[in-house]
């Protein structure tokens, strides 16, 4: 044998052995900072399970996905693909296919006839597209990575056709049904950032989500009044109104869409600079999980949040318990905390920022006094509105689409509410899940433990808690997009507003 082979071999032998050593010996990683979840535990002994062959399944799944140093190997190997060069999106890129509809619906020329039709809600085009010399390529679950350095943004295919929707309007309808003239009721649909930041060469592998929108809001009753934020973001979309990192907007984005909706419902509002600014640096949000493309955690940006100033307001919580299955399995009794928690520079669950987390309710008593109490019926991305609100109503009633046990038509009779706002993105409004969840909540007896939806992605929300721990935290989707994930360090103390100033232009 060749003496270099025999060198080869005792490379291989040592490498081998190294890695036997580490993945059998060393400590089992528990949490994943990379793709903010919680890695399997180890299972359950049963005889039961030992002979149908469960538990050693489940076993093998543990043993690969608590991997010691998981993350670590996670970022070599994307470092790797990354030298390697993911191939960019070409005019002639024909065998790029995403979670796109088949649908011919959502055309240019469908665009401009949708918008002569709901040309009462001043609902257009209003784009430009600013980014159409933006490079582009597909990484990890169809995300779309666009432009490099410092201001690299991930983008969320949308595959959504331009007659979708119809059920979340009808949603809204129900509700303006059964609470009548006593309750005004608003529908808002929330776009994400692939509508105004997609290159035009990868614009073939998402469709436009202004066709869903307009459908929608054509199929609402004549009592729900629209709320059009897509023209209002459109206008500001050269601001930070969606983060680079994540999935969601920024809380920027919110302050807009929060401004138009306190506009129709017709109650007053503040602007920036009765808000205090404050920022988490060094964020890197889901898309780095999603994607799996280290130029994302190589590209952090700044948790932007406004704190508002010269308003009091008292927030009380109630916990839902969650099971594995993501099952609501209790609540706990209410108790008063912040609204605002402050997240260290570098965390990756600064989206948190606002009341902790999804799972659960939450009741904003303010000292503005009109006699205006809104419910905002929402999913992750309506966390950004209630802060901006505390102005314009004497209650801020949060309830997640996903988590609430009690009966929608006590709980208005009994906080007196005179305004609901359905917060959704287009994601949740494009599920018929988020349908069936809304109406359950109209006749599901108070106390009800709702099992979760089984027609879309299931959900668990996170919590601040200690040890820096993290909880996971799926979102609603459609079709092959990614699942939310936010994982929440420790909150410090609470956030409290500075001396009075203007906020610095974002």
């Amino acid at each position: 044998m060749k003496k270099q082979h025999i060198v080869y071999i005792a490379i291989v032998a040592t490498v081998f052995a190294i890695f036997a050593v580490v993945f059998d010996t060393f400590p089992r990683s528990v949490v994943s900072e990379l793709e903010k979840r919680e890695l399997k535990q180890f299972p359950e002994f049963s005889w039961e399970r030992l002979a149908d062959g469960s538990f050693t399944r489940d076993v093998s799944s543990w043993f690969s996905d608590s991997e010691p140093y998981r993350d670590k190997f996670m970022e070599l190997s994307m470092y790797i693909k990354h030298l390697t060069a993911s191939p960019a999106i070409g005019d002639d890129e024909e065998t790029v296919r995403f979670h796109a509809s088949d649908d011919t619906e959502g055309t240019e020329e469908e665009n401009k006839e949708l918008g002569e039709k709901t040309a009462d809600i001043n609902l257009a085009d209003s784009l430009n597209n600013d980014f159409i010399e933006e490079n582009a390529k597909i990484a990890n679950k169809g995300i779309i990575i666009v432009g490099s350095g410092p201001n690299v943004r991930a983008l969320m295919a949308y595959g959504g056709s331009a007659k979708g929707g119809v059920s979340y309007a009808e949603a809204a309808n129900k509700y303006k049904e059964v609470f009548g003239d006593k309750v005004n009721i608003y529908c808002m649909v929330i776009p994400t950032s692939t509508e105004f930041y997609c290159p035009e060469k990868a614009k073939k592998c998402t469709n436009p989500q202004l066709p869903t929108i307009k459908n929608i809001f054509e199929h609402l009753a004549p009592g729900v009044k629209p709320v059009n934020i897509y023209n209002t973001l459109a206008e500001h979309k050269k601001e930070d109104i969606y983060l680079r990192t994540d999935h969601h907007w920024s809380p920027l984005g919110g302050y807009y869409a929060a401004q138009e909706f306190a506009r129709v419902a017709g109650v007053p509002f503040q602007d920036l600079s009765h808000y205090e600014r404050n920022v988490t640096h060094g964020y890197v949000g889901s898309m780095y999980g999603y994607s799996k493309d280290i130029s994302v955690k190589n590209a952090p940006e700044d948790f932007v949040y406004y704190v508002p100033k010269g308003v009091e307001y008292e927030t009380t919580y109630i916990n839902y318990n969650i099971n594995k299955n993501y099952q609501v399995t209790g609540e706990g009794k209410p108790f008063k905390a912040a609204f605002f928690f402050k997240f260290k520079d570098g965390s990756g669950g600064a989206y948190c920022t606002m009341m902790g987390g999804d799972t659960k309710l939450t009741q904003v008593r303010t000292s503005t006094k009109n006699g205006r109490r809104v419910i905002i019926l929402k999913d992750s991305f309506g966390n950004m509105l209630p802060g901006y609100l505390f102005f314009s109503f004497e209650e801020v009633h949060v309830i997640d689409s996903r988590y609430f046990t009690k009966n929608m038509k006590d709980y208005v009779a009994e906080h007196k509410i005179t305004d609901i706002l359905f917060a959704n993105n287009i994601f949740k409004a494009y599920s018929d899940g988020t349908y069936k969840s809304y109406l359950r909540f109209l006749t599901q007896r108070a106390g009800t433990h709702a099992a979760p939806d089984t027609t879309a992605p299931k959900k668990k929300a996170d919590e601040p808690k200690k040890d820096d721990k993290k909880k996971k935290e799926d979102v609603p989707t459609e079709g092959n997009t990614p699942k939310e994930t936010v994982a929440p360090a420790k909150p410090a103390e609470p956030v409290k507003p500075a001396e009075p100033k203007t906020p610095e232009s974002n």
